[in-house]
C-alpha cells in the first residue's frame, strides 16, 4: 500500500511453500481488492481448508485466485512477487527433499519477464539465494528492507 497508493486491482503473486504466511496472504488478499497468483510445488500446496476459504472471499470480493504449479504462469501480470523460506523452522531434516521438489521455483529476472511493468519483490527475511537470486534481492525492484522495517513498527 505504502509503494503502491493502495492495494485494490493488484495482482499478487506467490511461488514457494505453501506455508502459514501465504495462508495469511490467501485469507486476506480479497479482502482488500487483491487477485492472488500462487505457485507450489506438488505437495506443498495450501492448506485446502484455507483454499476454500480464499476461494469463497474472492468470489464474495470479485477478485481473481489461481493456484498452479507453473511459476512463471503465476507472475504473469503480477504487480507484487512474494516468496518465503522453504524450509521453516522444524523442517530441517526435509531439506535435501525440499529443495528438490522447489528446483525451478528461484525468483529469478526471468521469472518475472511477464510481470507488470511496476513489478516488486517482497520476502519477509532471512532470506536464501535458492529461493532468491542476487539480482532480484538486490535490485530497485525489492522492496525486502522497507517490508522488514515496517514489520517493526507492527510489532
Amino acid at each position: 500500500q505504502e509503494h503502491y497508493g493502495g492495494l485494490n486491482g493488484l495482482t499478487v503473486t506467490w511461488i514457494g511453500d505453501g506455508n502459514n504466511v501465504l495462508h495469511s496472504i490467501m485469507t486476506s488478499a480479497a479482502k482488500l481488492g487483491m487477485h492472488l497468483r500462487i505457485a507450489t510445488p506438488k505437495g506443498f500446496e495450501p492448506d485446502l481448508r484455507i483454499t476454500k476459504i480464499s476461494e469463497q472471499c474472492s468470489n464474495k470480493y470479485g477478485t481473481k485466485l489461481l493456484l498452479t504449479t507453473d511459476p512463471l504462469e503465476a507472475a504473469d501480470g503480477a504487480n507484487v512477487i512474494v516468496t518465503d523460506t522453504w524450509i521453516s523452522m522444524g523442517q530441517e531434516e526435509e531439506k535435501k527433499e525440499r529443495l528438490k521438489a522447489f528446483q525451478g521455483y528461484q525468483i529469478t529476472m526471468q521469472t518475472a519477464k511477464s510481470a507488470a511493468s511496476n513489478w516488486t519483490f517482497l520476502h519477509c527475511l532471512p532470506r536464501k539465494p535458492e529461493e532468491v537470486d542476487d539480482e532480484v534481492f538486490y535490485s530497485p525492484r525489492s522492496l525486502v528492507f522497507q517490508e522488514a522495517e515496517n514489520r517493526k513498527w507492527t510489532i
